[in-house]
């Protein structure tokens, strides 16, 4: 089921099928979402839930027993209800079922709220909890823009932008989990990133944790319109295009959690900015684009 959404010049589209924002148009009709062409990736804008990346040997431990888990959790992979919806919004709910309890033994409701701005969007999380325990989560967004965004441009014609200057080390994945010893001083003093497919093509994905900034700018190195991401609520933000595929895009990822870490316990309560909510309370989560 596809929603559409409109206000003043702007237009977007929401689909039921992983509760995503899949279209954000302008005025004057460009587009700035991925469109998901399988031939690099398929994806477009996935939520992330109750599990930010991968997981070691993809499983994970509740109270010490054990739960089969893809990458990046269910919730990008089920089918959403429509909860509410005007002119400008669409809220998706997903509640637990018999399959996501096979894979996470919690109840949970989850709504994903699309809000149309003055010149963008936002997407809210919303996570319930309904039962009789404690409720362990992590949620994130994965956001695909098409970069560049205009026709006779180069992906490397674009740079990243954080609202202050940074020294910050990125977290490169290993085929035993993040660590602290395997990193790379991406923003050294400065608040711009070059985008690059060569980089991509040799750490997969940019990874900070911890930044004094609040937004980042993905924006053509002369100037010009571009988008800016408010990942502020998230502790982590990363930045991904397929290795290897030369695509033209690039995924904005504000997320509460991340992947495995190296020698962690497997444990979902020992991971990494693992959200804790306490039956009966609620909790709330946005980031949103703007055209800047």
């Amino acid at each position: 089921m596809r929603i559409e959404l409109k206000r003043g010049a702007y237009s977007a589209a929401v689909e039921a099928m992983g509760g995503e924002l899949v279209s954000f148009r302008d005025e004057g009709g460009t587009e700035y979402i991925w469109g998901g062409d399988p031939g690099s990736w398929p994806g477009q804008n996935p939520n992330l839930f109750p599990i930010v990346g991968n997981l070691t040997d993809g499983k994970v431990a509740v109270d010490g027993k054990s739960y089969e888990m893809a990458r990046h959790g269910f919730a990008r992979r089920s089918e959403f209800a429509v909860a509410e919806r005007g002119d400008d919004f669409a809220v998706l709910e997903l509640r637990d079922s018999p399959k996501t309890l096979a894979q996470y033994p919690f109840p949970f409701v989850l709504r994903v709220r699309h809000q149309l701005l003055d010149n963008g969007f936002c997407t809210q999380f919303e996570v319930k909890n309904p039962g009789p325990g404690e409720l362990l989560f992590c949620v994130g967004g994965h956001t695909g823009i098409n970069c560049p965004l205009r026709a006779g441009e180069r992906f490397e014609d674009y740079r990243l932008e954080f609202d202050q200057e940074e020294d910050a080390w990125s977290i490169v994945p290993s085929a035993q989990g993040y660590t602290s010893a395997n990193r790379e001083h991406i923003l050294d003093h400065t608040n711009a990133i070059a985008l690059d497919h060569a980089v991509f093509d040799r750490l997969d994905t940019i990874i900070f944790e911890g930044l004094r900034s609040k937004g980042v700018t993905l924006r053509h190195k002369d100037g010009g319109r571009g988008i800016r991401m408010d990942f502020g609520e998230f502790p982590m933000v990363a930045f991904w295009t397929m290795p290897n595929a030369n695509a033209p895009y690039i995924c904005l990822e504000p997320w509460h959690g991340c992947a495995a870490v190296e020698g962690e316990s497997g444990e979902l309560a020992d991971k990494p900015h693992v959200i804790r909510l306490a039956p009966g309370r609620e909790k709330a989560l946005c980031y949103s684009v703007e055209i800047c």
